[in-house]
Protein backbone atom coordinates (compact mmCIF):
# COMPACT_ATOMS: atom_id res chain seq x y z
CA UNK A 1 0.00 0.00 0.00
CA UNK A 2 2.78 2.65 1.15
CA UNK A 3 4.68 1.64 -2.28
CA UNK A 4 0.70 2.52 -4.54
CA UNK A 5 1.00 5.84 -2.25
CA UNK A 6 4.20 6.78 -3.37
CA UNK A 7 3.47 5.87 -6.97
CA UNK A 8 0.06 8.17 -6.87
CA UNK A 9 2.07 11.12 -5.51
CA UNK A 10 5.07 10.78 -7.58
CA UNK A 11 3.02 10.09 -11.01
CA UNK A 12 3.68 12.62 -13.36
CA UNK A 13 0.26 11.62 -15.40
CA UNK A 14 -2.67 9.77 -13.69
CA UNK A 15 -4.96 7.64 -15.33
CA UNK A 16 -8.42 5.82 -14.11
CA UNK A 17 -10.52 3.56 -15.56
CA UNK A 18 -13.79 2.84 -13.80
CA UNK A 19 -17.03 0.15 -14.27
CA UNK A 20 -20.37 -0.07 -12.37
CA UNK A 21 -18.14 -1.67 -9.07
CA UNK A 22 -17.78 2.02 -7.59
CA UNK A 23 -21.14 2.82 -8.44
CA UNK A 24 -22.49 0.21 -7.11
CA UNK A 25 -20.91 0.86 -3.44
CA UNK A 26 -23.69 3.80 -3.59
CA UNK A 27 -26.72 1.66 -4.27
CA UNK A 28 -27.09 2.01 -8.35
CA UNK A 29 -27.61 -1.79 -9.68
CA UNK A 30 -25.34 -2.70 -12.18
CA UNK A 31 -27.58 -4.26 -14.44
CA UNK A 32 -25.49 -7.48 -15.09
CA UNK A 33 -26.20 -10.46 -13.43
CA UNK A 34 -28.96 -11.21 -11.05
CA UNK A 35 -29.63 -7.93 -10.05
CA UNK A 36 -29.78 -6.47 -13.74
CA UNK A 37 -33.46 -8.12 -13.99
CA UNK A 38 -36.10 -5.48 -14.56
CA UNK A 39 -39.58 -7.01 -14.84
CA UNK A 40 -39.46 -10.29 -16.99
CA UNK A 41 -36.60 -8.22 -19.15
CA UNK A 42 -32.53 -8.19 -19.05
CA UNK A 43 -30.49 -5.38 -19.61
CA UNK A 44 -29.24 -7.34 -23.15
CA UNK A 45 -32.88 -7.11 -24.54
CA UNK A 46 -33.40 -3.39 -23.98
CA UNK A 47 -30.25 -1.21 -24.05
CA UNK A 48 -30.08 -1.48 -28.02
CA UNK A 49 -30.95 -0.05 -30.83
CA UNK A 50 -33.09 -2.53 -31.53
CA UNK A 51 -35.38 -2.24 -28.92
CA UNK A 52 -35.85 1.26 -28.95
CA UNK A 53 -37.24 1.04 -32.56
CA UNK A 54 -39.75 -1.46 -31.65
CA UNK A 55 -40.62 -0.35 -28.58
CA UNK A 56 -39.20 2.88 -27.49
CA UNK A 57 -41.95 3.15 -24.53
CA UNK A 58 -40.99 -0.33 -23.14
CA UNK A 59 -37.36 1.21 -23.28
CA UNK A 60 -37.83 4.46 -21.18
CA UNK A 61 -39.99 2.92 -19.22
CA UNK A 62 -36.71 0.54 -18.18
CA UNK A 63 -34.56 4.06 -18.24
CA UNK A 64 -37.00 5.84 -16.67
CA UNK A 65 -37.07 3.59 -13.19
CA UNK A 66 -32.91 3.42 -13.37
CA UNK A 67 -33.02 7.63 -13.33
CA UNK A 68 -35.18 7.51 -10.40
CA UNK A 69 -32.98 4.74 -8.46
CA UNK A 70 -29.62 7.05 -9.23
CA UNK A 71 -31.59 9.99 -8.49
CA UNK A 72 -31.28 9.05 -4.95
CA UNK A 73 -27.92 7.13 -5.23
CA UNK A 74 -24.69 9.75 -3.66
CA UNK A 75 -21.37 9.80 -4.29
CA UNK A 76 -19.06 7.59 -2.02
CA UNK A 77 -15.82 7.76 -0.57
CA UNK A 78 -14.33 6.13 -3.52
CA UNK A 79 -15.78 9.08 -6.04
CA UNK A 80 -14.29 11.75 -3.31
CA UNK A 81 -11.04 10.08 -3.03
CA UNK A 82 -10.61 10.54 -7.04
CA UNK A 83 -11.63 14.05 -6.99
CA UNK A 84 -9.06 14.61 -4.39
CA UNK A 85 -6.25 12.74 -6.32
CA UNK A 86 -7.77 14.29 -9.50
CA UNK A 87 -7.18 18.12 -7.58
CA UNK A 88 -3.46 16.76 -6.25
CA UNK A 89 -2.21 15.25 -9.73
CA UNK A 90 -0.28 17.45 -12.01
CA UNK A 91 -2.13 15.32 -14.92
CA UNK A 92 -5.18 13.39 -14.27
CA UNK A 93 -7.56 12.21 -16.45
CA UNK A 94 -11.01 9.86 -15.71
CA UNK A 95 -11.96 7.60 -17.82
CA UNK A 96 -15.36 6.27 -16.67
CA UNK A 97 -18.26 3.64 -18.19
CA UNK A 98 -20.64 4.45 -15.61
CA UNK A 99 -23.32 7.06 -16.53
CA UNK A 100 -24.62 7.81 -13.53
CA UNK A 101 -22.95 11.18 -13.38
CA UNK A 102 -21.89 10.60 -10.05
CA UNK A 103 -18.14 11.58 -10.54
CA UNK A 104 -19.27 14.77 -11.65
CA UNK A 105 -21.29 14.97 -8.55
CA UNK A 106 -18.33 14.18 -6.21
CA UNK A 107 -16.35 17.05 -7.61
CA UNK A 108 -14.43 15.48 -10.50
CA UNK A 109 -14.25 17.32 -13.86
CA UNK A 110 -11.50 15.97 -16.44
CA UNK A 111 -13.58 13.41 -17.28
CA UNK A 112 -14.50 11.06 -20.34
CA UNK A 113 -17.59 9.18 -20.11
CA UNK A 114 -16.96 6.48 -22.83
CA UNK A 115 -20.86 5.09 -22.42
CA UNK A 116 -22.19 8.64 -22.40
CA UNK A 117 -24.74 9.77 -19.60
CA UNK A 118 -28.61 8.92 -18.45
CA UNK A 119 -29.10 12.48 -18.00
CA UNK A 120 -28.57 13.50 -21.44
CA UNK A 121 -31.60 12.95 -23.81
CA UNK A 122 -30.87 12.98 -27.60
CA UNK A 123 -33.69 14.24 -30.53
CA UNK A 124 -33.46 10.82 -32.75
CA UNK A 125 -34.72 12.91 -35.94
CA UNK A 126 -32.70 16.88 -35.37
CA UNK A 127 -29.59 15.44 -33.26
CA UNK A 128 -30.27 17.73 -30.61
CA UNK A 129 -29.10 17.24 -27.37
CA UNK A 130 -29.74 18.31 -23.80
CA UNK A 131 -29.58 17.59 -19.91
CA UNK A 132 -33.01 16.39 -18.53
CA UNK A 133 -32.72 15.62 -14.83
CA UNK A 134 -36.36 15.56 -14.24
CA UNK A 135 -37.42 12.11 -11.94
CA UNK A 136 -40.44 11.05 -13.26
CA UNK A 137 -40.40 12.04 -16.91
CA UNK A 138 -43.58 13.42 -17.48
CA UNK A 139 -43.91 11.82 -21.22
CA UNK A 140 -42.91 8.60 -21.83
CA UNK A 141 -41.33 8.15 -24.66
CA UNK A 142 -40.38 11.76 -24.13
CA UNK A 143 -40.46 14.21 -27.85
CA UNK A 144 -37.95 16.39 -28.68
CA UNK A 145 -39.14 20.44 -29.73
CA UNK A 146 -38.79 19.36 -33.43
CA UNK A 147 -41.53 16.13 -32.51
CA UNK A 148 -38.85 13.69 -33.03
CA UNK A 149 -38.49 11.06 -30.24
CA UNK A 150 -35.94 11.51 -27.70
CA UNK A 151 -33.48 8.74 -26.80
CA UNK A 152 -31.54 7.92 -23.45
CA UNK A 153 -27.61 9.80 -24.12
CA UNK A 154 -26.09 6.71 -23.93
CA UNK A 155 -24.13 3.98 -25.63
CA UNK A 156 -25.83 1.09 -26.35
CA UNK A 157 -25.33 -2.63 -27.27
CA UNK A 158 -23.98 -2.46 -30.69
CA UNK A 159 -23.38 0.54 -31.21
CA UNK A 160 -20.07 2.52 -31.52
CA UNK A 161 -17.89 4.31 -28.65
CA UNK A 162 -17.74 8.50 -29.02
CA UNK A 163 -14.76 8.72 -31.64
CA UNK A 164 -13.65 12.36 -29.64
CA UNK A 165 -14.07 10.82 -26.50
CA UNK A 166 -12.42 7.23 -27.16
CA UNK A 167 -9.35 8.60 -28.95
CA UNK A 168 -8.61 10.32 -25.70
CA UNK A 169 -9.44 7.78 -23.76
CA UNK A 170 -6.81 5.98 -25.41
CA UNK A 171 -4.36 8.69 -25.55
CA UNK A 172 -4.81 9.11 -21.68
CA UNK A 173 -4.49 5.55 -21.18
CA UNK A 174 -1.16 5.52 -23.37
CA UNK A 175 0.31 8.50 -21.55
CA UNK A 176 -0.04 7.98 -18.05
CA UNK A 177 2.16 6.51 -15.88
CA UNK A 178 -0.06 5.44 -13.26
CA UNK A 179 -3.05 3.62 -14.55
CA UNK A 180 -5.93 2.49 -11.71
CA UNK A 181 -8.30 0.11 -12.96
CA UNK A 182 -11.32 0.51 -10.52
CA UNK A 183 -14.36 -1.52 -9.92
CA UNK A 184 -14.88 -2.77 -13.71
CA UNK A 185 -15.45 -6.37 -14.98
CA UNK A 186 -12.99 -5.97 -17.76
CA UNK A 187 -15.30 -7.70 -20.27
CA UNK A 188 -16.69 -5.25 -21.95
CA UNK A 189 -14.70 -4.12 -24.66
CA UNK A 190 -12.99 -2.30 -26.41
CA UNK A 191 -13.11 -0.24 -22.62
CA UNK A 192 -11.30 -3.47 -20.92
CA UNK A 193 -8.32 -3.12 -23.94
CA UNK A 194 -7.45 0.05 -22.48
CA UNK A 195 -5.41 -1.96 -19.50
CA UNK A 196 -3.13 -3.11 -22.74
CA UNK A 197 -2.90 0.09 -24.15
CA UNK A 198 -1.83 1.49 -21.14
CA UNK A 199 0.71 -1.29 -20.39
CA UNK A 200 2.17 -0.58 -23.58
CA UNK A 201 2.46 2.86 -23.07
CA UNK A 202 4.96 2.05 -19.86
CA UNK A 203 1.81 2.68 -17.20
CA UNK A 204 2.20 0.87 -13.77
CA UNK A 205 -1.57 -0.94 -13.94
CA UNK A 206 -3.09 -0.85 -10.29
CA UNK A 207 -6.40 -2.64 -10.30
CA UNK A 208 -8.67 -2.34 -7.27
CA UNK A 209 -11.72 -4.66 -7.25
CA UNK A 210 -13.78 -7.00 -5.04
CA UNK A 211 -13.32 -10.30 -7.18
CA UNK A 212 -10.36 -11.28 -9.49
CA UNK A 213 -11.20 -10.24 -13.30
CA UNK A 214 -9.69 -11.27 -16.73
CA UNK A 215 -6.87 -8.49 -16.54
CA UNK A 216 -5.76 -9.21 -12.65
CA UNK A 217 -2.45 -11.62 -13.73
CA UNK A 218 -1.54 -8.88 -16.30
CA UNK A 219 -1.40 -6.26 -14.26
CA UNK A 220 1.52 -4.99 -11.76
CA UNK A 221 -0.98 -4.27 -8.64
CA UNK A 222 -3.97 -6.30 -7.57
CA UNK A 223 -5.95 -5.19 -4.19
CA UNK A 224 -9.19 -7.25 -3.83
CA UNK A 225 -11.56 -5.39 -1.53
CA UNK A 226 -14.07 -2.41 -1.81
CA UNK A 227 -13.05 0.83 -4.03
CA UNK A 228 -15.08 2.93 -1.25
CA UNK A 229 -12.78 1.35 1.28
CA UNK A 230 -9.39 0.89 -0.23
CA UNK A 231 -9.27 4.41 -2.24
CA UNK A 232 -9.43 6.67 0.99
CA UNK A 233 -6.53 4.51 2.38
CA UNK A 234 -4.28 5.26 -0.82
CA UNK A 235 -5.51 9.06 -0.75
CA UNK A 236 -4.13 8.60 3.49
Amino acid sequence: MDAIRQLLREARSIAVLTGAGVSAESGVPTFRGADGLWKQYRALDLATPEAFERDPKLVWEWYDWRRSLISKARPNSAHLALAELERQSRHFTLITQNVDDLHDDAGSRNILKVHGSIWIVRCTECGRERTDRRVPLPELPPKCDCGGLLRPGVVWFGESLPAGIWEKAEEAAHDAAVFLVIGTSAVVYPSAGLVQTSRRGGAKVIEINVETTPVSGTVDECLLGSAAELLPRLMA
